[in-house]
């Protein structure tokens, strides 16, 4: 007698999935606007699903597999968009960002990366069985559904820990955000600081101690050594920097001018040359993959439980794609002409990164995807023939440009998450093509509410540089950068020798990376990791290294609570997100900063902030370091 079929598509899992994806999508969001990096949201979506489908009949394993896979989607859909969009907020193409161009571009950035993926996925994870870590920690939660009430607590308290300094810090105003001191040394500058936030301090303890130390090298390379060079050495070239010093601005004033105009600057040298070593060292396995995977794909001769979506539907998915792709290309553009060659770039940039982030993801995790360096890199190559093509005058250039980024950003973040998502089915015994239908209800549902998610936060803490309206914006680091690379080709203002110096610096990484790789050390020096350090204010980097330290230490003293402290760290990211973005509500409709503080200065110094964040770091340790999962 046959047994009957484990639930998995089932209507409450994609009605779950769909949820999820919208709420974590928004939380990753602020997150990358805030802090640069972005986490996977797939073992907290697990946890989540395990929850809420044991409160309405035990759900099976299969179905909570389908909603991580809907709720996953949604918040890498968000990296994407964050990283490109706002830059054309930065530019001011766009004053704010409307409904139906985001969510076109968006949608069809992200359905594309889940098509590109599509016929990736036997020869990565089924043929050459790549590692894929963060797929089997999803897949091992999954597993293990009977601790989802204990995992539920942990997310569950910690976001109220995470939500409650956020209403604390920024809404109530009760100690500022972060604790700095900057000071001048001869004819230097030097800044430190740390930002008073449990999400950086739960990123840190998510991607680890490797990686949050690259990330604060990178900052250290630019706050402790390039930034006091540069002002030491200044000799009149810099006319902004010649009025700040003779006005006497303040050492932080100086310092920070010095990061945003000209070092910063290094990390788009260093993730160029990342983008681009990504695509020559990986190249021979992405033949043999797509070789393989097309033969893959018109082979019928798979069983249920091992199909992918048909062939011709991925063929005609890409097709229906690109067409209104190209059209918003050519209006863009202003010609049929250029948009077609947008559109070739898009095609041809937009399978090969998303190859690159799937095999990325196999390798060595979703945390180290090249996405930010590639999607630089794309936009540079983009810019450069829309000069030649167009010429310097052109006044959607630069706008086209990051139209092209966009795509691709949101089609390589998808390509990574996408084969995570199936390597943890592929353990658990899912069916492929329904995570791939789960997939595209993800990011469709992350793609509907993302232009209202930016617009909140654009009016309430704006983006970018500090200004009168806004005095304490979200950073968005990368797409800050990402405007300032297209701006920079067509009006030839963009720092090329800070770039060549940056360009420089990835190769030495890249060649650490090869030796640490040959020696067989565990550590290794993923170039993007030093980029992102390098174009992150060093305040943020402070902290994750901080919960990157954490992690290790629990490790070392032989702790088996890192699954706990994983969703402890997820929660603390969460409610910080979420409070982030309900405090714009009220800040938007008041049209006031200050509407909940209780005084015009926060009332307390900073050490009082801090404490409370050791307080936090200490339970993420306890729970990390205990001896019972």
């Amino acid at each position: 007698m046959s047994q009957a079929p484990v639930r998995q598509l089932s209507l409450r899992a994609v009605v779950l999935g769909i949820v999820l994806s919208v709420v974590l999508a928004g939380a990753n969001a602020y997150l990358g606007l805030f802090a640069g990096m972005t986490v996977s949201a797939s073992i907290p979506a697990a946890v989540i699903s395990m929850a809420v489908l044991r409160g309405l009949s035990r759900g099976t394993v299969l179905e909570n597999n389908i909603v991580q896979t809907a709720a996953s989607a949604g918040e890498a859909l968000a990296a994407g968009v964050i990283f490109t969009f706002p830059a054309l907020v930065l530019m001011h193409y766009w004053t704010s960002f409307d409904y139906g161009w985001v969510t076109i571009i968006a949608g069809l950035g992200g359905l594309l990366g889940v098509l590109f993926t599509i016929p990736l996925r036997r020869p990565l994870i089924v043929d050459q069985a790549l590692t894929f870590p963060e797929g089997v920690a999803t897949a091992e939660v999954l597993r293990i559904g009977e601790r989802a009430g204990r995992g539920a607590r942990y997310l569950g308290g910690a976001a109220l820990a995470g939500g409650g300094m956020k209403l604390c810090e920024t809404g109530l105003r009760l100690w500022p955000s972060v604790a700095s001191r900057a000071t001048f040394a001869g004819r230097g500058v030097f800044y430190v600081g740390a930002n008073l936030s449990p999400a950086l301090l739960g990123v840190g303890y998510i991607v680890g101690l490797n990686i949050a130390v690259l990330v604060f090298a990178g900052g250290a390379v630019a706050w402790f050594v390039a930034i006091p060079l540069y002002a030491a050495t200044h000799t009149g070239g810099d006319a902004g920097l010649g009025v700040l010093l003779a006005s006497g601005a303040a050492p932080a004033k100086v310092a920070e001018h010095i990061w945003s105009t000209r070092v910063r600057y290094m990390g788009v040298g260093a993730m160029l040359v990342g983008g681009i070593w990504a695509l020559v060292s990986m190249g021979p396995s992405l033949w043999h993959g797509l070789r393989a995977g097309l033969a893959a794909g018109a082979s019928n001769r798979w069983p249920e439980s091992e199909r992918d979506l048909p062939m011709r539907w991925v063929l005609g998915g890409v097709v229906v794609c690109v067409v209104p792709i190209y059209l918003v290309y050519a209006g863009v553009a202003g010609s049929h002409g250029v948009g077609l060659a947008l559109t070739a770039i898009m095609v041809v940039a937009g399978f090969l990164f998303s190859a690159v982030a799937a095999y990325m993801a196999g390798v060595v995790g979703s945390s180290n995807n090249p996405v930010s360096g590639v999607t630089i890199a794309t936009i540079l190559m983009t810019a450069l023939l829309l000069y030649w093509m167009l010429g310097p005058g052109a006044a959607t250039g630069a706008a086209s440009a990051i139209m092209v980024g966009a795509v691709i950003c949101c089609a390589a973040a998808i390509g990574g998450d996408n084969l995570q998502d199936l390597k943890a089915g592929n353990v658990v015994g899912a069916t492929p093509w329904k995570q791939q239908i789960a997939q595209t209800v993800g990011v469709l549902s992350a793609a509907l509410v993302m232009a209202p998610v930016l617009d909140l936060l654009l009016d309430a803490y704006g983006f970018g540089a500090p200004s009168a309206a806004h005095p304490h914006p979200l950073p968005a680091p990368q797409a800050t950068l990402m405007a300032a690379v297209a701006r920079g080709v067509f009006g030839g203002s963009l720092p090329w020798r800070m770039v060549t110096i940056g360009g420089a610096l990835g190769i030495v990484i890249i060649a650490l990376d090869r030796f640490l790789e040959r020696t067989g050390s565990r550590w290794r020096a993923p170039v993007l990791a030093v980029a992102v350090g390098i174009y992150l204010p060093l305040d943020l980097s402070t902290p994750i290294l901080a919960g990157g330290l954490i992690a290790e230490v629990a490790a070392r003293r032989g702790g088996s609570g890192r699954q706990n402290g994983v969703l402890l760290a997820a929660g603390l990211i969460t409610g910080e997100a979420l409070l982030g973005i309900l405090l714009a509500v009220p800040i938007v409709a008041s049209g006031r900063r200050d509407v909940l503080a209780l005084a015009p200065q926060p009332l307390l110094a900073a050490p009082a902030g801090l404490v409370l964040l050791a307080l936090i770091g200490l339970a993420l340790y306890r729970v990390a370091a205990a001896r019972s999962g």
